[in-house]
């Protein structure tokens, strides 16, 4: 089940913290002339920091798409996306290239675990691409986060010795390590059953609370959002409704 209360944040600062992610008069289109799809429209949203944000729709509503264009994996058609203080829409490609990897963090359906590496590899692993140095303080942080995780014991094992409940925490993990500014996960419990589902919303609720991250995802289940401080509702390329849970 998940916490009967929302991440603690006083309420008088919520309206007044700086979001960390803010889109304005955001549209996507795929195509053109009749065969066009307009994916999103216009759409003006902030995410709170410190928090955990889902976004709901049903499919074709635009909800993948926004997430991509927040998380700078996607080039929105018009309007402008800014995380962590930065426009994103005015970056070149090797610089939003480095802006995702020192900046934001990511979790997918697939796990995108590499098997021949241990759980601790892969955690430690985006340091290593990033050319950073693996010290006993980095070491260190990645046992702490595991220890939050619930994976301490499985660090010295490789993904297929592990459940899919447990691989997709050493995802988790592994977007954690970095220190990103805000975690984006995408339908992370698609591939798994119920009880791994509600360990791994868990989690990501405890990277809100004890870590002070920031967490988007996207869900098509009622059950997932409810993990959420807040869930945005998408509805054909617009934002129909953004509510506290």
């Amino acid at each position: 089940m998940p916490p009967s209360t929302p991440t603690d944040t006083p309420p008088e600062n919520r309206s007044t913290a700086m979001p960390a992610a803010r889109a304005r008069g955001l549209s996507k289109t795929y195509g053109r002339g009749e065969t066009a799809v307009h994916a999103l429209r216009e759409v003006d949203l902030e995410i709170p920091a410190g928090r955990f944000t889902a976004v709901m729709g049903a499919s074709g509503s635009g909800k993948s798409t926004l997430m991509h264009c927040l998380a700078g994996l996607d080039r929105p058609t018009a309007g402008e996306v800014t995380v962590a203080g930065t426009t994103l829409t005015g970056l070149d490609d090797d610089r939003l290239t480095r802006f995702r990897r020192d900046r934001l963090g990511f979790v997918f359906q697939a796990f995108n675990l590499l098997p021949m590496l241990t759980a601790g590899q892969n955690i430690l692993l985006p340091l290593e691409l990033a050319g950073r140095r693996i010290d006993p303080a980095a070491r260190s942080r990645a046992a702490e986060i595991a220890e939050i995780l619930g994976i301490e014991r499985r660090l010295g094992h490789r993904p297929a010795e592990l459940s899919g409940g447990q691989q997709q925490r050493v995802a988790i993990a592994r977007a954690l390590i970095t220190e990103p500014d805000l975690i984006f996960a995408d339908e992370p419990t698609g591939n798994l059953d119920s009880g791994s589902s509600a360990e791994v919303l868990a989690h990501l609720r405890s990277t809100v609370r004890e870590l002070g991250r920031t967490v988007v995802m996207v869900t098509h289940e009622d059950s997932a959002a409810a993990y959420a401080d807040h869930v945005v509702l998408m509805s054909d390329g617009r934002v129909a409704a953004g509510v506290g849970v």
